[in-house]
């Protein structure tokens, strides 16, 4: 993805109060699905305090007639099935429409308040895949169950992923319900009983929509992964660690990963991001090369996003206290394998991806304690408690607690932009 003329932080917007803006600046244009007045799903994309919609722009001849049935859809998967020209021409369309004085009076019509809408789900992912790219997350959780020999010996080989459950990916502020399912008691030979889970925690996540897809048996080069990327988000796949721990072995991840897996509304394109990419963190000398299909690729992959974990408890939020900031950290340092490399493992045996599948990037974590990703590092497997400003202790998660993850992108000569944030609070379990 290429630096252009629409990151140029000169540009002037004539919607009131865009310019500037810490989120969305015209350098920005993320596109989502709000609910318009009768509650119907609209495509529309973020501008200051203020949405375009794009299904009603899509009804004039301001926008290209190729994107009009696509925009019109409920959910962007039509749209992402588009490809990479496509979003890059919409997004210089935007510009240009938005910084246009000309074009103010066709445009503002077609300008809902955000305060004034609920957001939706951006698209319906038919498939969802975690992957577990996090390698200070991974070496901190290896710590807990392998002290002297925390990375299995085929991480360094290849991305480690699962297939997760796509029917319970929901939109930021959708309730956590507590899930209940069998874990065992620590005593050496205990069985299993059932119950709420009393380890729940949350994973500070990126998440990858993908766009273009790919034929059944037909791989996706890494030099073309980019190209199959609509665009990212932010992803909190829940996790029930007491669930986990008894039922991982020998498949992995189950029912304390698909209760629920949140996400960010706004989906944050790779033409918006392509000021703020990096190089990859440079391997250590005694790390293995990677194998020929993950060698290459674009020459700056890594995420320069600035993540952040904030916590509110019930206690907290009666008392008008603002959120705990539980770590801060950076995508780029935190991952192992790119994006792109991420997308063409995936498809290197033929799967096919589809537009509108959900990746997840695996917990992101920096390699000090400032960053953590989830409270399964930060409370050291729950013997340490967290203490909080208000004299609050933590393990993991109570009923009540809400946990927001946020996220934004800052770099010399570049218009600072955000992704917004992915936020759910915890409820009790259901009867």
């Amino acid at each position: 993805m290429q630096i252009d003329a629409t990151h140029d932080t000169n540009l002037i917007s004539w919607v009131e109060g865009a310019d500037g803006h810490p989120d969305w600046p015209v350098q920005n244009l993320p596109l989502g699905v709000f609910a318009g007045e009768d509650g119907t799903p609209r495509i529309g994309t973020a501008i200051g305090d203020h949405i375009v919609d794009l299904d009603g722009l899509g009804r004039t001849d301001l926008l290209d007639e190729d994107w009009a049935d696509a925009l019109q859809q409920p959910m962007l998967n039509a749209f992402f099935a588009l490809g990479a020209d496509a979003m890059q021409g919409l997004r210089e369309r935007l510009s240009l429409l938005l910084t246009s004085e000309s074009h103010r009076a066709e445009v503002e019509p077609h300008l809902v308040a955000m305060d004034a809408v609920e957001m939706q789900m951006p698209a319906l992912p038919g498939d969802y895949t975690d992957f577990y790219v996090g390698i200070h997350h991974a070496t901190n959780v290896g710590k807990l169950f392998r002290p002297d020999n925390p990375l299995l010996p085929n991480y360094k080989y290849v991305p480690i992923g699962y297939h997760g459950r796509a029917s319970s990916v929901r939109v930021s502020g959708h309730p956590v319900i507590r899930p209940k399912g069998q874990k065992r008691p620590a005593e050496e030979g205990a069985a299993p009983n059932v119950g709420p889970s009393s380890r729940l925690d949350y994973e500070l996540e990126m998440g990858i929509w993908v766009g273009e897809g790919n034929a059944l048996g037909d791989p996706i080069p890494l030099g073309e992964a980019e190209q199959h990327i609509a665009g990212y988000c932010l992803l909190n796949d829940w996790s029930a660690r007491d669930l986990q721990a008894w039922e991982y072995q020998p498949l992995g991840p189950f029912l304390a990963k698909s209760f629920l897996t949140t996400v960010s509304p706004w989906v944050i394109t790779p033409q918006a991001l392509a000021p703020f990419m990096q190089e990859m963190p440079a391997r250590p000398t005694n790390d293995p090369e990677p194998l020929d299909y993950l060698k290459g690729g674009p020459s700056k992959a890594a995420l320069g996003i600035h993540l952040e974990v904030h916590l509110l408890t019930a206690k907290m939020r009666e008392a008008g206290e603002a959120p705990h900031v539980l770590s801060k950290g950076e995508a780029a340092s935190a991952m192992y394998w790119s994006a792109a490399q991420i997308v063409t493992h995936h498809a290197s045996n033929g799967c096919n991806l589809q537009p509108g599948d959900l990746i997840g990037t695996g917990t992101l974590s920096t390699s000090e304690e400032a960053g953590y990703g989830s409270l399964l590092e930060l409370s050291d497997g729950g013997k340490k408690p967290i203490t909080l400003p208000n004299g609050e202790t933590r393990t993991f998660l109570e009923d009540g607690d809400e946990v927001t993850l946020v996220a934004r992108c800052d770099a010399d000569g570049a218009a600072s932009i955000a992704l917004g944030s992915c936020t759910g609070r915890v409820m009790a379990a259901r009867a």
